[in-house]
């Protein structure tokens, strides 16, 4: 699915895990990719990686929760010539911790960087595609956000708030060209969650999957990149879930 030369993509939270990923692909399928993120030095070490393998990236520092920093990351990308012709809205975080003891603080710091910062910048990135031609944005949702778990309430309902927000934006903006679609991953095995998996409470979870196994980073390639591409350009407010089957699994 080798796109058009010359388009770009913005990857939000591409300094690691899947945003990472999310930017090699992309960049592998011909995209210039713009790497977002507030750690800077691991984005300068990706952007090494992606041009010693023959693609294009420059880095962008940006915290998606901070309106200025938002602005300001734009306003480099316009400097350096950059178009956003496609916006993976992926930076996120998690706070594993019981309803009755999140804190105010907590719980905003977790829905500011997951529902805030995807408003932020898709508003800022459609300002610009408006008058572009129009673009894709994929929101990076989670199966979270259409069914819930224990001690996860401030994440699930801020993934919940991407699912309706992809789908508020696909109406405003489809007469602009701009496309709006979420991903919406199951488990995928990461650094950060492999030790977890490997418990026996992951293992409980891993066995109510269909599939029975977790997923791998490269299970969401062909839904990102659809979403991305021209392939799908009938398609905005559209969630598309990978998960092995985990939310068609019996309660």
């Amino acid at each position: 699915m080798n796109e058009m030369p010359g388009k770009t993509a913005l990857v939000t939270g591409a300094s690691s895990g899947l945003g990472a990923h999310f930017a090699r692909v992309l960049a592998r399928d011909g995209y210039g990719v713009a790497l977002a993120a507030r750690r800077v030095d691991a984005l300068v070490a990706l952007k090494a990686e992606i041009e010693a393998s023959g693609g294009r990236a420059e880095v962008v520092a940006l915290d998606v929760a901070d309106e200025k920093s938002v602005e300001a990351a734009f306003a480099e990308m316009d400097r350096l010539g950059l178009r956003a012709d496609v916006v993976v809205n992926n930076a996120g975080i998690s706070d594993a911790k019981p309803a009755l003891e999140i804190s105010a603080a907590e719980w905003d710091r977790v829905v500011d960087v997951n529902l805030r910062g995807v408003f932020l910048v898709a508003q800022a990135a459609a300002r610009r595609m408006k008058d572009a031609d129009g673009g894709s944005v994929v929101n990076v949702a989670s199966i979270l956000g259409h069914r819930v778990a224990g001690a996860v309430a401030s994440y699930a309902a801020s993934k919940a708030g991407v699912v309706r927000l992809t789908e508020a934006l696909a109406l405003e903006w489809a007469r602009y060209g701009i496309r709006v679609n979420a991903l919406c991953p199951g488990y995928i095995e990461t650094d950060l969650n492999r030790d977890f998996f490997d418990t026996e409470p992951g293992e409980a979870l891993v066995k109510r999957i269909p599939q029975r196994r977790l997923g791998r980073p490269e299970d969401l390639d062909g839904a990102l990149l659809l979403l991305a591409s021209d392939a799908s350009c009938y398609m905005t407010g559209s969630s598309i879930v990978v998960d092995g089957g985990h939310l068609v699994s019996s309660l």
